[in-house]
């Protein structure tokens, strides 16, 4: 089991903290984030503390909309969308790797939804996120 991060409930996720965490994959942060504000302004990110999970997330939405749920790892940080089956088609035909493609087909459904989880940790799956972005934003 990997070493849990955020998990002091009265320790708010500042910068300085996160950065401490991911180390060189501050760069992913910065290059994720600095996409995100550039190209899609409307979405924001809000920290929360889960007691289920004893760790502080990220949600990051588009006025009602999750985009997607962010956490932070021992040198990285994991980003989840959430893809309802409408989603399916737009995600097959993406330019995201077949290995995320079969994650998410063989996924586990929690009612109506999927999972896509990326481990941000290398510079290609900052691109898969700018797709999955999109693919979020064009589905309803």
């Amino acid at each position: 089991m990997e070493e849990k991060v955020l998990a002091d409930k009265e320790q708010f996720p500042t910068e300085k903290i996160i950065y401490s965490h991911i180390g060189k994959s501050r760069s992913i942060w910065e290059s994720v984030f600095g996409y995100i504000h550039e190209n899609h302004p409307d979405i924001s990110a809000e920290w929360r503390y889960y007691n289920d999970g004893k760790s502080w997330l990220m949600k990051v939405t588009l006025k009602t909309k999750t985009i997607f749920w962010l956490s932070v790892i021992p040198g990285g940080f994991r980003i989840t969308f959430y893809f309802g089956d409408k989603a399916e088609q737009a995600i097959m035909q993406s330019k995201i790797s077949d290995e995320l493609k079969t994650s998410f087909i063989e996924g586990k459904k929690y009612g109506k939804i999927r999972g896509l989880t990326l481990i941000m940790k290398t510079k290609r799956n900052v691109e898969y996120v700018k797709e999955l972005i999109s693919i979020k934003l064009k589905t309803k």
